[in-house]
């Protein structure tokens, strides 16, 4: 039996890789942190200060990603799934509540809807929003965008600050995420959640997108919140997609206090 007192840092092997993970013990409520796309588990230390020791806080890289944990030849969104099972079980966490940004907000909504009976609740701060934004002229600018950063991502890497996948591979990624957007395909996994769910919202526009996009994409959580009560928008911020877990953070806390006391 894994203690829920002591601290642990270390490796969570799953399938061909590995994943580095620091789990802070205590007996509190286990929070487990889902990144953002290519982001790594230090984008989340202004929530867990915020919340405090009272709190069990959970945080891992994701495959590829940060200075530690391992490539893989799977980097698909059901990969991402696995991975949050693996880094529980390591853990000997039954039950947590989840926290994600972005693209960790699509996996702690999938996972919630999954497994109800292992999720205390959930809190998507600024991802997870149905929309059809996907289509053949905006495949073509995910994958120009990323071959004109690619030039620049193995100067960076060493830092842990960009992800070791190659530019396709974080094209394909986000491809994938827009197709699992679509409200066909999101739609019925948020109306399926039945665990207590709360939304932090930043406003403007993300890294990609143009003009009010990312607000539109923000409004149509109405027609979400409206068909399933176990889910509510708790807050809506000033700062933007990229800077809601720095300069929002106590918005996100409050929001799992809200969760977890729900």
């Amino acid at each position: 039996m894994i203690s829920t007192i002591t601290p642990w840092t270390g490796m969570v092997e799953i399938d061909d890789t590995a994943l580095a993970c620091t789990d802070t013990g205590g007996p509190g409520v286990p929070v487990l942190y889902l990144n953002g796309q290519f982001a790594t588990q230090g984008y989340w230390r202004h929530v867990i200060a915020g919340l405090g020791p009272d709190w069990r806080h959970i945080t891992y890289d994701e495959r590829g990603r940060g200075r530690k944990s391992k490539t893989s030849s799977d980097y698909s969104f059901e990969a991402g799934i696995r991975d949050i099972d693996a880094v529980l079980a390591a853990r000997g966490v039954d039950r947590a509540l989840l926290v994600g940004w972005s693209y960790g907000a699509f996996l702690g909504a999938h996972w919630a809807s999954r497994n109800p009976d292992r999720t205390i609740g959930a809190v998507l701060v600024d991802g997870a929003m149905p929309h059809d934004w996907l289509d053949d002229a905006m495949e073509e600018r995910i994958r120009t965008m990323f071959k004109r950063m690619a030039w620049f991502m193995p100067l960076l890497r060493p830092t842990g600050l960009v992800p070791r996948l190659d530019a396709g591979q974080q094209a394909t990624s986000n491809i994938e995420l827009g197709r699992i957007s679509r409200e066909s395909e999101l739609g019925p996994v948020m109306d399926a959640i039945t665990v207590p769910t709360r939304y932090v919202l930043a406003s403007g526009s993300s890294l990609g997108s143009k003009g009010d996009e990312q607000e539109v994409i923000r409004a149509g959580l109405g027609k979400v919140v409206a068909r399933n009560p176990h889910i509510r928008i708790s807050a809506k911020v000033p700062s933007n997609h990229s800077h809601i877990l720095r300069k929002d953070h106590a918005a996100v806390a409050a929001a799992v206090r809200e969760v977890a006391t729900a």
